[in-house]
């Protein structure tokens, strides 16, 4: 699904040298049906690097903000949060959702200009490309580029690297990395060209001998700014020459004489007659040790060293640069970067002569701030850390290369870090010496990387894992988490898994730097402590636990897959499958994982001491995700890069799903639809052609898109699942989008498909799941409620069952009970959705606290697993239900 362009059509960019204007977001497609659906963000708030926050001067409370791999923003004042304007971005073209620079035209302040793509190695196949809107980012067009563009790559900090002229707003200029030069729009940025005879294309390269090619590219050209009289400013990543100019509107250039030599210049900023610039030793964002602070008096040609701080203290370069446009000589910068112990920022009122620090040492440890954190809306951001002084927690941040004063309001403030945006309305307060209050700004926008998300059928509604921050519990998906996962904290978790069976029995794994690795809950993710681990490992892989909790199979990285029988505070090796392979567990037999690696799937049934390969062919390329089913012993789904597979015989056999399936990323179960007995089952995944979220309520026979082209989301999907109790709800994680998640909108449908519509191939008949069978009935209605119990699947030795409580009666329950006697020697081993005791063959089971109030005409289910000790295993009756009251 991510293809790159044509290459006919990398050549005609290249012999034109401007780029072809084609429109970027899609018209309406569809595939299959639809059924129209809300999304929202499960609230985290933040959670990546922010690079670029820029306020448009010409219009009040118009505020953008970049970041690097979740899109843009717009600020809404209204509701004191962001708006995100690229979630049209799809899998084809993720690496725009990587943006580079952004600039608001201070003229006609419908428009926006936005520089994306997200690497400039082979990781992002796409060339970069031009945004424009002219509706505040509501819609977009695009103009592709004829090279890549590192939204995500170093130097990414720098900027803005893309700027409208003032003097004539047809005029948008953009100096790109990767020794490609200044280039300029003349026509709103429809169509570009390159700047011929600008002078300098940069010759800054953090590491030449990076071979993955992170490092070791040229970081170019660093941003453009705009004096009076024709005056055009380009930063340039070069130390012996960071600075060129032009004095006729971009006719001609030259490197302006006696600048500052020996850093590089990562903001340039002009007020009235002088031209500010932050400089550091490297293109950051994550590290700068030296560097200095230089005003350009623009009337004299002067250069003077403005720095705060003298070399002498200085272990850090600067970065973040911002003017007052109201006060004249108030500017701030910011270090890049002063990890400890916090940042600095510096404010001059009189041009840079002499400055005051945002904290002071008060002899050591102690320090004297000019401000106050109130981070009450975003509690997380203390890290779970309790640092001995001069830290503190929160931090002021790091990686502050975005520092923008409000050209309307002097007060108001706001900065990006590597998790958030920081603001604070009280900024002339620091002037008075009188403390102001610094609070997260960042509503509404979401960046975290998701990594695996799980959903059980009680307690919060969802749990994650999340790249840099851990992961949450969210008990409420509109409210941000007090905490992220902690002790351990494990840092990017890479997976976590519960027990079906028993919910509460929750293992993450991490990418640690070094041990622990591996988190263990027993409330449901809630709480943690710390599990024991393999000896060698180095990362967290992929996890999977057994229904009933009472096995763990975990793949970590640096050795190779390990099974645990206590709960994870002891490890075995498995045997019979390679170090590296992806695990998952069978949600109703305990004993049975399955597992992929290199094409090949294995299942075990011994609790993940010893795999068999089976001879199925899957994918070898491509994202692989496999998933089994709740509630159905040995069924187990695979979505991969040849579509959408399917097995009933825990993997001896795999049939596919539906030929109009031509791509799988990721498959999840969540709750059966009304009149179904299968869980429906979401797709990320691409059906009759287009890429989109699918779910299917009749097993895969039948399949509607529940996404539409304005909510693609990008790179979305290697994290999904449904929602056990509300059906139709879904859980989609994307890589730098945060956390979706999805209801339906629309009317109930009147009829559902039959699962057994469903294209199958014949399985062996050594695991299969048993036929459904009818419901057996209480002939009894005069307690006001009735119970339908079924077989939902079978196995030699056990069986799992379902049985539907509705209420007949006039008025809402409070409570019910279910009662049956057994004829062949069953016993209920386990049940959910109730307490089931039993006492010789007598059966009981009373509501869970959560579903003994039924309102009229209402109905919920409870599941149990159960064992045989005969041949046969016949439905009991009657099943009796009486109702409370």
């Amino acid at each position: 699904m991510r293809r790159s362009p044509g290459g006919a059509l990398v050549a005609a960019l290249a012999v034109a040298a401007t780029a072809v204007v084609v429109i970027s977001q899609p018209m309406s497609a569809t595939a299959a049906g639809t059924d129209p659906y809300s999304w929202k963000n499960v609230r985290i708030d933040g959670g990546g690097f922010v690079p670029g926050i820029v306020f448009n001067p010409g219009e009040q409370n118009l505020i953008y903000a970049r970041t690097d791999i979740g899109g843009a923003y717009r600020w809404n004042q209204t509701s004191q949060s962001w708006t995100p304007l690229l979630d049209w971005v799809g899998q084809d073209d993720w690496g725009h959702n990587g943006v580079l620079s952004i600039a608001p035209d201070p003229v006609d302040t419908t428009r926006v200009y936005a520089a994306v793509g997200m690497y400039t190695n082979s990781w992002d196949p796409n060339n970069g490309a031009i945004l424009r809107s002219t509706d505040k980012g509501n819609t977009w067009s695009q103009t592709n580029l004829p090279f890549k563009l590192g939204g995500n790559m170093p130097g990414r900090g720098m900027g803005e690297r893309l700027a409208v002229d003032p003097a004539n707003n047809k005029n948008v200029y953009f100096a790109a990395e990767g020794g490609n030069g200044l280039w300029r729009s003349t026509d709103y940025g429809a169509t570009w060209a390159k700047v011929g005879n600008f002078p300098n294309v940069g010759n800054y390269v953090q590491d030449p001998t990076d071979t993955n090619n992170y490092l070791n590219q040229n970081q170019g050209l660093s941003w453009v700014t705009f004096g009076s009289a024709g005056k055009i400013f380009v930063g340039v990543a070069d130390k012996d020459n960071p600075v060129y100019m032009s004095s006729d509107s971009g006719s001609t250039w030259t490197r302006i004489a006696g600048q500052p030599t020996g850093y590089l210049a990562h903001k340039g900023a002009v007020q009235g007659d002088y031209l500010y610039i932050t400089t550091s030793d490297t293109g950051g964002p994550y590290d700068g040790a030296a560097g200095e602070v230089w005003k350009y008096q623009i009337s004299t040609g002067t250069w003077t060293n403005i720095s705060p701080t003298a070399v002498a203290d200085r272990y850090y370069g600067y970065s973040g640069l911002t003017v007052d446009a109201k006060k004249p000589g108030t500017l701030m910068v910011a270090t890049q970067i002063s990890w400890w112990p916090d940042a600095i920022f510096f404010r001059s009122t009189d041009y840079g002569a002499t400055w005051t620090r945002i904290w002071d040492w008060n002899g050591y440890p102690s320090r004297t701030k000019r401000y106050t954190m109130d981070i009450s809306a975003n509690p997380w951001l203390d890290f779970n850390n309790n640092p001995q002084p001069p830290e503190e927690t929160p931090k002021l941040g790091w990686m502050n290369e975005s520092l923008a004063i409000d050209p309307f309001d002097s007060n108001r403030l706001l900065y990006g870090t590597g998790a958030t945006v920081y603001g604070t309305t009280q900024l002339t307060n620091w002037d008075a010496n009188t403390t102001f209050t610094i609070k997260p700004m960042a509503k509404g926008l979401e960046e975290t990387a998701v990594l695996d998300l799980a959903s059980p059928s009680t307690g919060a509604p969802l749990v994650s894992a999340l790249g840099d921050i851990g992961g949450f519990y969210h008990a409420d998906l509109d409210a941000v988490p007090a905490n992220f996962h902690d002790t351990p904290s494990l840092g990017s978790n890479t997976s976590l898994d519960f027990a079906e069976l028993s919910p509460a029995f929750f293992v993450r794994v991490g990418n640690a730097d070094a041990a622990p690795h591996i988190g263990i809950s027993n409330d449901g993710g809630k709480n943690w402590y710390q599990g024991q681990e393999p000896s060698g490992v180095t990362g967290g892989g992929t996890v999977a636990v057994g229904a009933d909790a009472n096995y763990v199979v975990w793949s970590p990285a640096g050795t190779g897959v390990h099974y645990s029988t206590t709960r994870g505070s002891s490890w075995t090796a498995a045997t019979g499958l390679p170090a590296g392979a992806i695990v998952e567990s069978d949600r109703v037999n305990p004993k049975t994982f399955y597992a992929y690696a290199a094409g090949k799937f294995y299942t075990s049934t011994d609790g993940g001491a010893t795999f068999t390969a089976q001879s199925v062919a899957l994918p070898t390329t491509g994202r692989l995700h496999l998933k089994a089913v709740p509630g159905v012993a040995g069924e187990v789904w695979v979505a991969g890069a040849t579509g959408l597979l399917r097995s009933i015989d825990s993997g001896k056999t795999f049939a596919t799903v539906s030929s109009k399936i031509t791509e799988g990323i990721n498959v999840a179960f969540g709750k059966a639809a009304p009149g179904a007995s299968h869980p429906a089952v979401f797709l990320v995944g691409t059906v009759d052609g287009v890429d989109g979220v699918y779910r299917s309520d009749d097993t895969g026979a039948n399949w509607l898109r529940i996404n539409d082209d304005k909510h693609q989301y990008g790179n979305m999907g290697d994290a999904l699942t449904g929602d056990p109790r509300i059906w139709g709800r879904v859980y989609l994680g994307t890589n730098g989008r945060g956390i979706l998640y999805a209801d339906r909108t629309g009317p109930v449908p009147s009829t559902s498909a039959s699962a057994s519509a469903s294209a199958s191939v014949s399985p062996s008949a050594s695991v299969s799941p048993s036929t459904s069978i009818s419901p057996s009935t209480s002939p009894s209605t005069g307690t006001g409620c009735t119970a339908a119990y079924k077989i939902t699947g079978s196995w030699t030795g056990g069986f799992q069952g379902e049985v539907t409580v509705t209420n007949n009666g006039a008025t809402a329950t409070t409570g019910w009970t279910v009662k049956w006697t057994y004829t062949a020697g069953q016993t209920v081993t386990q049940s959910w959705g109730g307490t089931a005791t039993q006492s010789g063959t007598a059966v009981t089971v009373t509501n869970a606290s959560y579903n003994g109030a039924l309102a009229s005409g209402a109905s919920t289910t409870f599941g149990f697993l159960g064992s045989t000790t005969g041949t046969t295993n016949p439905v009991p009756s009657p099943v009796s239900c009486s109702r409370v009251p």
